[in-house]
């Protein structure tokens, strides 16, 4: 395309011939003039609320992208999308609306957008679900777009000690432990959240915004501008030029979302010691661009890149540390160096991967949050899939800073999160247990709830490491410890873990990645046969059609997979 008077508008069907003309009334109605009609239509999908802080400064990017289209000659539209905060829905019914959240919002952009008949689109997200859900709409859509991440918290202080959202939920285990007060806790309470922005750790939200950058979806430095920074309103007004550009350029999200690209965001979530949820949300952005993305990609991907970031929740420093270390775009530029991107992918600047990082700072001397490539915090990713007669079809463990990378014990099962979470503030999870909760995967849950709350108790009473947590749910990016997740097939649909009993022995090994229960094959089939699937939980309502549509969270938890 030679330039802007050549762009075959879509939107332009709108606007051009007499029986479009109530089409123009009505957006002449919300501001547009004659020369906007001849201007590429473009959306800008907001999911700013009050409900967290993660979302609580959008509204005004929202307007910093739009004023960009505008100065760059688009025609542009703000529309909003929900949100839910993963950290108040944590711990409680709540969060089985969170992974949910996540289709609701990727529907909520793509229907808009399709029926407005956008040319383009700037997604702006904030917490854990917004990136991955607007980069769905963004591959299923396949309009120029780029995504821009709200930026991360900063941390609060305590005592002269940083503290983050995850410090709030360790403390009721230790306050439930006896080790706290009820004063000391409301102190940790009124520090943790300072202000705007997402948790400040390597959670999801930061996680899968490094993801987004790797993919070449957002800006260079995106990920890890802080919420705060003068320099997030400023992105947004280039977001809203790059996607003018891209358009000019006839450059679509399914040129810069491929395989490739997926690797490359693989890659460094593997070097930061990011959140398991990448495993779900990845896998769901490439099914919606149309990419094949299974968990052997994650391992072939995995055994060659080094764990080297140094940040919570295994680690000391959180995000604004790292963008004050040079970013995500500093740790990229070193990934390159070490030949473990493609710098040949396209991006939204309109440039290659190696180009934009050419052009990029590399990581601060004496900076102490990324280890130098010899002296790693693990030579290999600390996201590790497990198989084996527990997970056929896999489940996912986080081991960084685990010094145990084999676990054995007795299984100690519940078939909610309620029942466990009153087991472990009762004491009757002990060193040495296999602590199982079931029936709480995509379809059992419903929503697959993580477990922060449970995996903090745990931490807060002093067995972190000493107890291995196993679910067919998912765990916050701020869980750590001995946990392995998103068990499939999950309980709900007869997955083996179904079949588990308290009291049998249960063995997960890191290294030769098998989880497996001591149970012989007659006996197996004896409580196979006498399995009864229980009801759905849910009988009407959002949460009703989620469970009868969603897959398996090894295919992503999306709802829109083809009948087989």
């Amino acid at each position: 395309m030679a330039g802007k008077k050549d762009l075959r508008i879509r939107s332009r069907v709108i606007s051009e011939g007499a029986n479009r003309m109530p089409n123009r009334a009505m957006l002449r109605a919300v501001g547009f003039t004659d020369e906007d009609f001849k201007k590429p239509m473009i959306g800008v999908a907001s999911t700013w609320s009050e409900v967290t802080p993660c979302n609580m400064h959008i509204n005004e990017l929202a307007l910093s992208a739009k004023a960009g289209l505008a100065r760059h000659g688009g025609a542009p539209l703000i529309f909003n999308t929900i949100t839910v905060s993963d950290g108040i829905s944590m711990g409680h019914e709540g969060m089985t609306y969170s992974l949910p959240s996540r289709e609701a919002i990727a529907d909520s952009i793509e229907i808009v957008t399709g029926a407005e008949r956008f040319d383009g689109l700037v997604a702006i997200g904030g917490c854990d679900k917004n990136t991955p859900a607007c980069l769905m709409a963004i591959g299923r859509l396949n309009v120029p777009s780029v995504y821009v991440y709200g930026g991360t918290i900063q941390p609060g202080e305590l005592d002269g000690k940083p503290v983050d959202i995850v410090s709030a939920f360790e403390a009721v285990g230790q306050y439930h432990d006896g080790k706290m007060t009820e004063k000391e806790l409301h102190k940790v309470e009124c520090s943790v959240c300072p202000g705007p922005g997402a948790c400040g750790g390597m959670y999801t939200a930061n996680t899968m915004a490094a993801a987004a950058e790797a993919m070449g979806m957002s800006l260079p430095g995106s990920a890890s501008t802080p919420a705060i920074a003068g320099r997030k309103a400023e992105e947004c007004e280039e977001a809203g030029a790059a996607v003018i550009a891209l358009l000019e350029k006839g450059i679509y999200p399914r040129d810069i979302m491929t395989k490739e690209a997926f690797e490359n965001a693989i890659t460094v979530v593997m070097a930061l010691g990011g959140s398991t949820n990448a495993f779900l949300h990845l896998i769901a952005i490439a099914h919606s661009a149309g990419v094949e993305l299974t968990y052997d990609d994650f391992e072939r991907i995995r055994v060659k890149v080094p764990h080297l970031a140094d940040l919570k929740p295994s680690g000391q420093y959180v995000m604004q540390d790292l963008n004050d270390a040079g970013g995500v775009t500093g740790v990229m530029k070193l990934l390159l160096e070490q030949g473990l991107l493609h710098g040949d992918c396209m991006t939204v600047t309109g440039r290659t991967l190696a180009d934009n990082l050419a052009a990029s700072e590399p990581l601060h001397e004496g900076q102490k949050i990324i280890r130098p490539f010899n002296e790693p915090l693990k030579s290999s990713g600390p996201l590790v899939v497990l198989r084996g007669n527990l997970a056929p079809d896999g489940a996912i463990a986080k081991m960084s800073g685990m010094k145990k990378l084999r676990f054995t014990g007795p299984a100690k099962v519940y078939d909610s999160e309620e029942a466990a979470t009153e087991a472990i503030v009762r004491d009757e999870i002990q060193r040495g247990d296999v602590l199982v909760i079931r029936y709480c995967g995509p379809k059992g849950g419903p929503g697959m709830p993580e477990m922060l709350s449970v995996t903090a108790l745990i931490v807060g009473k002093g067995l972190s490491g000493e107890v291995a947590l196993l679910t067919d749910g998912r765990f916050s990016g701020g869980s750590h410890g001995f946990v392995i997740g998103h068990a499939a097939p999950e309980a709900q649909t007869g997955g083996p873990i179904a079949l588990l009993r308290t009291g049998d022995m249960v063995t997960i090994d890191s290294e030769t990645q098998r989880m497996d229960f001591d149970v012989t094959d007659e006996e197996l089939n004896r409580r196979r046969k006498s399995w009864v699937q229980p009801p759905l939980k849910r009988t009407s309502g959002a949460l009703a059609k989620y469970a009868r549509l969603v897959s398996s969270a090894n295919k992503g938890a999306v709802t829109d997979l083809p009948e087989s």
